[in-house]
């Protein structure tokens, strides 16, 4: 249904009732592009049954939770130059549960993650909580734009969007949609060397934004454990409306609050003298 509604060519799917993990419905299959939402956290996907299957090449997923079996899954069909993107809970960006860290960590060193995204809350109609969306590529080294080896690009949008309704949000298609995806492809296509120009139209390439975007090497993920969490890379965004730093506002906010600490003082010692001078006393 997904993909009629969208126009998209569904004459190579097929029913299967073991499911993709017991019955692999295109063993042979190596993709250029994979586009996946599987479902989050699935516990029910006898995992039991396929502890020595040849596509945990990265290692064995936990029998309770089929995330990184899923990303295994695609990785073993991409083709040599192939990409794949897909939806997943935010959980599997720091878990270290049945050896889901280490699985994570594997899939950093051998250089496949290519960009993660972080999604707001509300988005999807069923379920409330954020998720994330994760870019692989078996060709970074090039790619036919660009060379990021030992780089992830990390996007935190998880602030972008607007409120439907007091449930659900929705992302603009040039203020949320197009910010990401621009995001992302200028990042492929301009190289360090390019500096901050890129392109025959003379636009803008990818620069760091503190708060929205951080192209990471691998270096600095391994000082984070190899959590793939975008906030801790991304930082927090400057405030735009004064160019006052976070440290000066605060000590700005700490002398304020003790200055009115000690009026308020004061003015209670006034009140007090003020109750006594008539026969009250507090």
């Amino acid at each position: 249904m997904n993909l009629a509604i969208r126009g998209i060519d569904a004459s190579n799917i097929k029913w299967n009732n073991e499911g993709s993990f017991l019955k692999d419905a295109h063993p042979d299959l190596k993709a250029d592009f994979i586009i996946a939402n599987p479902p989050f956290n699935d516990s029910d996907w006898s995992g039991e049954l396929l502890t020595s299957d040849a596509r945990w090449k990265y290692g064995t997923p936990p029998s309770g939770n089929a995330n990184f079996a899923w990303v295994q899954h695609f990785i073993y069909h991409l083709s040599p130059t192939g990409c794949a993107g897909y939806v997943l809970s935010n959980g599997s960006l720091s878990s270290n549960t049945g050896g889901e860290g280490e699985i994570r960590k594997r899939l950093i060193e051998a250089d496949l993650v290519d960009c993660i995204v972080m999604l707001p809350t509300k988005l999807f109609y069923n379920t409330g909580i954020p998720a994330c969306l994760w870019f692989l590529s078996r060709y970074k080294n090039g790619n036919k734009s660009r060379s990021r080896n030992g780089e992830i690009l990390f996007i935190d949008a998880s602030e972008q969007g607007y409120m439907l309704n007091r449930r659900n949000r929705a992302f603009d298609y040039e203020k949320d949609i197009l910010k990401i995806a621009n995001t992302y492809h200028s990042w492929k296509e301009c190289s360090p060397s390019q500096g901050e120009m890129s392109g025959e139209d003379g636009q803008r390439g990818y620069q760091d934004i503190k708060g929205f975007c951080k192209s990471a090497t691998l270096e600095d993920i391994k000082k984070h454990n190899f959590v793939l969490t975008p906030g801790r890379y991304v930082g927090i965004p400057e405030d735009p409306g004064d160019g006052v730093s976070f440290v000066e506002k605060m000590k700005s906010l700490t002398s304020e609050l003790k200055q009115q600490m000690e009026e308020s003082n004061k003015f209670d010692e006034d009140i007090k003298k003020q109750l006594a001078k008539v026969g009250f006393e507090i």
